[in-house]
């Protein structure tokens, strides 16, 4: 199985277990999981009313760009990046895109 094809199994089965632990929590919000393979790209949304409260938020996003896994936005408490490292993908190949690029050099993670 060649990289990208392992990353996008990698990368979906990580985010089906975060929407499987989001729909248990009891805040009225429905979670959605939008993947593109052909552009790389993997979200969790959640959606819906909680009271007169309309919620449409992405917590986390993740795009492939070539052999990297790019963590786009992160609005998890453990991090994402933790439980893709645990499910095979190494830290050089996961980029912290939402850490500025000056930054990225020093959080142990892939620059690029």
């Amino acid at each position: 199985m060649d990289t990208r094809l392992k990353y996008q199994s990698i990368i979906k089965s990580v985010l089906q277990n975060h929407a499987d632990y989001r729909a248990t929590l009891p805040d009225g919000y429905t979670c959605q999981l939008v993947f593109d393979d052909e552009r790389g790209q993997y979200l969790v949304l959640d959606l819906g009313w909680n009271g007169d409260k309309y919620l449409h938020a992405t917590p986390i996003h993740i795009s492939l760009i070539g052999n990297k896994v790019w963590i786009q936005y992160d609005d998890t408490e453990e991090g994402v990046a933790t439980d893709l490292i645990a499910a095979g993908i190494s830290r050089e190949d996961i980029v912290l895109g939402f850490r500025h690029p000056k930054i990225r050099q020093h959080t142990g993670f892939a620059v690029a």
